[in-house]
């Protein structure tokens, strides 16, 4: 067994990893990047378009859940990225932040000083936007935003369409207010993917201080007694040993960091014992608190042969292929999800409790083909869950899928938000806008008038998951919580963890950016030795 010494020991190398070993390595300290999969170097993750033939090869886990019975039975797949750069290197790059409401809820939750105000300047400090500038925007930072390069038609119609249903264009989601229809930002540069891999940690390469090892699968932590020193992981090569003379830091996301530290002896302790893991830390929140962004499919089908991968094939593909490759333009500088809204759907005047992602193409999901043809997807999302899932040990095998239920539509009130949201999608597909492009609807059906009841049933059968699981290792000072608001895992020393399961409750938009500003600060801890 191999013995190696580094100042921090960083498990997961997705979005949080490679922003925390940057700033780490920046600071001075030797670090150990572990990840399990391979890096970001295939063109298909470069190229923004051409995510999608990412998910379900090596670049990618697919947990799956057990049977969810408020989603007719189902058994729901969750992609999640396994390559340098995570999710950053996998997802649709779309940047958006949360609202006020989102911290300032944190904040009361007992986070200290993840408040709106403290976070803001955060995002600020990370950010590099192409277009937009102070207030509420930074313009020197490692990350990468921008508008698009490519547009298509129906994601065009879709923005005036929602303007003609009543909603106001917003040229900013992450602006002073959130609520609208318009253009996703995305974290993208000259056209090409602009992952925290591409950036963060490409800025730091090179360095002596940093040991990536890639193919890395963290088995369990090292601790003596209730002070972690370092993790033991396999490779190809072997098992071997990893010191960490400062502190571990747990980034592997939502699914993977509470599966290691139940390994580790550090969760639920009934739990643990049913499995005949000695309990080195009783931590009840370990694992619980699951919830992810639900979202349901309005397909439309187009009046002429014009969606994004509709007429990518043979030539075409070609010529679209040398484009980007010469000129960083053309359609796959697309990120497919070009275009969305927010909506108060209960029309209180509060914060938006749906995202649409649209998508100028008909698309389906790890487990289900898409329609045929071509068209639009609507996909209105509900933002604020009230179902909480659970992940679980299978067993004491470090390689063994986990048991997870995700709660998927257990609350009523769920399922109601997304109907609600169906509805909107199914008024806006019928705009003018839309209807000089879209002939009919295909799904959830072609008459206008469909019963609740019948909208409901769609939505239990359909819904699937945004890619956003969140809050198994919940931050704050209650009982259920796992770490503290500087990130430190109760009462087990030199242990943080630095991903999305920190989030105590999920935020108002896709997750990425707050991942990387829960980097950021858990990176400002650390340095400036926060107690």
């Amino acid at each position: 067994m191999v013995q190696q010494t580094y100042d921090f020991v960083v498990v997961g190398g997705g979005s949080a990893g490679c922003v925390i070993t940057h700033r780490l390595v920046r600071a001075g300290h030797s670090v150990l990047l572990l990840e399990a999969g391979p890096n970001d170097d295939s063109m298909f993750v470069q190229m923004p378009a051409t995510f999608v033939r990412v998910i379900g090869t090596e670049r990618s886990w697919i947990y799956e859940t057990e049977p969810q019975a408020g989603a007719a039975g189902r058994k729901m797949a969750v992609p999640q990225g396994r390559m340098l750069g995570g999710g950053s290197s996998l997802n649709a790059m779309v940047y958006m932040r949360g609202t006020r409401e989102d911290y300032d809820g944190w904040a009361r939750q007992g986070c200290a000083g993840w408040g709106w105000d403290e976070v803001l300047e955060v995002f600020k400090r990370a950010e590099s936007n192409q277009r937009l500038s102070q207030p509420l925007h930074g313009t020197d930072g490692p990350l990468k935003v921008s508008d698009t390069r490519f547009r298509h038609p129906l994601s065009l119609a879709f923005v005036k369409g929602a303007q003609e249903a009543g909603l106001a264009y917003n040229d900013d989601f992450n602006g002073v207010r959130q609520t609208g229809v318009g253009f996703y930002q995305t974290t993208t540069v000259g056209g090409q993917r602009g992952s925290t891999a591409a950036t963060y940690l490409a800025a730091v390469q090179g360095n002596p201080r940093l040991t990536v090892v890639t193919g890395a699968h963290v088995l369990k932590l090292s601790l003596r007694g209730a002070e972690v020193t370092g993790v033991e992981y396999r490779t190809k090569a072997g098992t071997a040993t990893a010191s960490a003379a400062k502190e571990v830091i747990l980034a592997a996301g939502a699914l993977a960091t509470p599966k290691i530290l139940m390994l580790s002896g550090i969760g639920p302790g009934a739990h643990l014992q049913s499995l005949g893991i000695p309990v080195l830390r009783d931590l009840p929140g370990v694992g619980g608190n699951y919830h992810d962004h639900l979202e349901v499919g309005v397909y439309g089908r187009a009046r002429d042969p014009i969606s994004l991968f509709g007429n990518d094939r043979g030539l075409k593909a070609f010529k679209h292929g040398v484009q980007w490759k010469l000129f960083r333009t053309g359609l796959l500088t697309s990120n497919v999800v070009e275009s969305g809204a927010f909506v108060d759907t209960l029309g209180a005047g509060g914060r938006p409790d749906m995202q649409f992602h649209v998508l100028p193409t008909l698309v389906g999901d790890v487990d289900r083909e898409p329609l045929g043809g071509h068209g639009i997807s609507l996909n209105p999302c509900f933002l604020h869950p009230k179902s909480r899932g659970t992940v679980r040990l299978r067993s004491t095998d470090p390689m063994a899928p986990i048991v997870f239920d995700a709660a998927a539509l257990r609350e009523q009130a769920d399922v109601d938000a997304l109907v609600r949201g169906v509805k909107l999608a199914r008024r806006i597909l019928r705009t003018p806008s839309m209807s000089k492009l879209i002939s009919e609807e295909l799904e959830p059906g072609r008459d206008e008038a469909i019963a609740d009841q019948a909208l409901e049933d769609y939505v239990r059968r359909r819904a699937k998951t945004v890619y956003h699981p969140v809050g198994t290792c919940k931050m704050g000072v209650d009982a259920e919580a796992v770490v503290d608001p500087q990130l430190r895992v109760h009462g087990v020393a030199r242990l943080r963890v630095c991903d999305a399961s920190v989030f105590p409750t999920i935020m108002s938009g896709n997750t990425n950016a707050p991942v990387i500003m829960v980097a950021e600060r858990c990176g400002d801890f650390i340095v400036s030795g926060a107690r």
